[in-house]
């Protein structure tokens, strides 16, 4: 049986001369048998531990934020899995892996665990490359930073624009069915439905 698993770990977001303290989640994926991981944050030993010795599928990263993709290709090879993400987020990528390579993927690309299949969709304004991953057979989408409880990821900072956030969840995640589970990048999960009614004052807020 496919199941969603929760792993946080804690450490710093950095990005135009910033620095953040900031818990993430990290999403598994799986059965006993075989593993997704979303998201390679901070540190690789707890995700090693809570694959429990499971095939990895893929480490997918959802977009190139520095804290999501901390480890990436250290558990790569650790894990002997590919590492994937949207290549729209290659300049984000080289801030933090110069020297590392990762596998493209577009819009639409699937993968599949325990007989599960999950769907990419891409969704740019957090960054260019930023993809939410639909996973019907179990109500869920992986949102990475795309959309929060609370609304949209934030847009204040390089590579990010606002409206083009706001037409990614209204074209895509907006489509899909208001019980499907939002599993976030950051904080509690929500639902499509519980969050799409608050659009237009997302729109008003202007950010």
């Amino acid at each position: 049986m496919v199941s969603i698993e929760r792993l946080v770990t804690s450490g710093k977001f950095e990005l135009d001369g910033g620095s953040w303290d900031v818990d993430n989640n990290i999403w598994l994926i799986g059965d006993d048998s075989d593993v997704i991981v979303f998201d390679a944050a901070h540190v690789e030993q707890p995700i090693v531990d809570a694959v429990r010795g499971r095939n990895v599928v893929a480490v997918v990263c959802t977009h190139g934020h520095n804290d999501h993709i901390t480890v990436a290709p250290e558990l790569g090879k650790t894990l002997d899995a590919p590492v994937l993400l949207h290549p729209a987020d290659d300049v984000l990528w080289r801030m933090t892996h110069p020297d590392k390579e990762f596998r493209s993927f577009e819009d639409g690309a699937t993968l599949s665990v325990g007989g599960v299949e999950l769907k990419a969709m891409h969704t740019p304004g957090h960054s260019p490359g930023s993809v939410c991953w639909y996973v019907p057979d179990l109500n869920a989408v992986i949102s990475g930073d795309t959309l929060f409880e609370g609304g949209p990821g934030a847009t204040g900072r390089s590579y990010s624009d606002f409206p083009t956030i706001l037409d990614s969840i209204s074209k895509r995640l907006g489509m899909l069915p208001g019980e499907t589970v939002v599993y976030t990048g950051h904080g509690d999960t929500t639902k499509i439905g519980d969050e799409i009614v608050h659009y237009d004052e997302w729109v008003a807020r202007g950010h």
